[in-house]
């Protein structure tokens, strides 16, 4: 959640969908189109027909392609890494870091939550986003004062952040997580009075859900347990007094969007429409920033 100042699945389910032959613990529908065995989005290598295992890509496709065709890709065309939570793993790192950081040294936290303006209006802001300091929207995304806090953010970019930087690849997951952190960081400075404070990584995390829920789709998984989930999140944004409502619907709506063209770009131009998308993102947060900044200004 934003603060002003999935679960691993058995190998069997009740429709009987067996699990991947790499990892057990992961149900899967998709099978390899050469072995037939069943395979995860971790495994998943893009064939020109359907999907392949490691194993199968490793002996040779046969299909004539050139030794950079035949590497291991995820789903979305990423590299398969060998540890698939290393990108994960930094981004916590860095939230604890500055969380650490703004209780050692208090003077920090003023310098990088989310601000829009200060002083307020009708003095010229000298402070804040409208006073040049846009790094502050990136800076608020890493920023925590509350352990509770971090700790919810912390368990959802675990939960969610690991299964889809494997499903994605590292490149494509961490521009995922940057855009949608900024749409929701873009939106509370459009929408939230300008002199209201905001931080957290809630918005990067509702940018994951998103994407969850459009992976799961492609996939034709159970969409029940991810729908539960976003209902639940949205019922606490909307119910619940002191949460930054705007970083949550903007990282949400933003990781959709990303989310979608990571999955579902045409294998011949994949890389253009995934990051052409991503860019399109940022450049509708970058336009909003420049409007909302000379409102204020």
């Amino acid at each position: 959640m934003e603060q002003r100042p999935g679960s691993p699945q058995g190998p069997q389910d009740a429709q009987g969908l067996p699990g991947c032959y790499r990892h057990p613990d992961r149900e899967t529908g998709i099978r390899c189109a050469r072995c037939e065995r069943p395979i995860c989005p971790e495994c998943m290598v893009s064939a020109s027909v359907g999907f392949q295992c490691p194993d199968c890509v490793r002996g040779g496709s046969g299909t004539g392609h050139g030794p950079m065709a035949a590497r291991p890709r995820t789903i979305t065309g990423g590299t398969i890494a060998a540890d698939p939570r290393l990108v994960t793993k930094i981004l916590i790192g860095i939230n604890v870091a500055v969380f650490i950081a703004v209780h050692v040294w208090d003077r920090l936290l003023s310098d990088l939550i989310l601000i829009g303006a200060w002083p307020p209006a009708p003095y010229a802001p000298t402070q804040g986003v409208a006073g040049g300091e846009w790094y502050r929207l990136v800076t608020s995304m890493f920023t925590h004062q509350a352990v509770w806090h971090i700790a919810f953010n912390m368990l959802g970019l675990w939960w969610l952040g690991g299964p889809l930087e494997a499903a994605l690849g590292r490149a494509r997951y961490i521009t995922l997580y940057m855009v949608s952190g900024l749409a929701g960081s873009a939106l509370t400075y459009a929408l939230a009075g300008p002199s209201e404070q905001s931080l957290g990584a809630s918005g990067a995390i509702f940018g994951l859900m998103g994407a969850t829920a459009v992976l799961v789709r492609r996939l034709n998984y159970d969409m029940r347990p991810v729908v539960g989930l976003l209902a639940l999140n949205l019922l606490f944004t909307f119910t619940w007094g002191n949460i930054a409502w705007q970083a949550h619907v903007g990282g949400l709506v933003a990781g959709v969007i990303v989310g979608y063209a990571m999955v579902h770009a045409p294998r011949e131009h994949r890389s253009l429409v995934q990051y052409g998308v991503s860019a399109a993102v940022l450049a509708v947060v970058v336009v909003t920033v420049l409007v909302r900044t000379f409102q204020l200004t």
